[in-house]
């Protein structure tokens, strides 16, 4: 290990971390915003959205790279790092914290653009005008 590596455990706490930090001040907020359309005009929608798709992208590269950093911890014999236990559990919290930001992100970015511009009354049946 250089002087700039740091061990193990310490290096899946630090991943951990960045991605929750990610996933609580980056990406909740923004779907916050769109589920409840608070303080978004509806033309600012679809570039809300748009945005969405940028931070969500980083969130799943940091997601991979705290994975890999457990599985590099999980591939070495390290029965007397300090931290061990507790890199493991913040791994494990972090991870079920990403999977509940998936299940609201997904919908989001998976909508069709058109379906988009509705805004975030979108599951909402639309007007008798606009069936005609």
């Amino acid at each position: 290990m250089n002087a700039c590596e740091h061990p193990p455990d310490v290096t899946l706490l630090l991943r951990a971390h960045s991605e929750q930090r990610w996933l609580s001040h980056e990406v909740i907020p923004v779907v916050r915003q769109l589920k409840t359309g608070e303080r978004l005009p509806e033309e600012q929608f679809p570039a809300a959205v748009a945005y969405l798709e940028v931070i969500w992208a980083e969130a799943v590269c940091l997601g991979r790279k705290t994975d890999a950093a457990l599985r590099q911890l999980d591939g070495l014999d390290l029965a007397h790092q300090p931290l061990l236990a507790r890199a493991r559990r913040y791994h494990a919290s972090v991870s079920v914290l990403r999977e509940a930001v998936a299940q609201h992100v997904t919908p989001l970015i998976a909508a069709p653009p058109d379906a988009r511009l509705g805004g975030p009354a979108t599951d909402a049946q639309p007007s008798a005008a606009a069936r005609r």
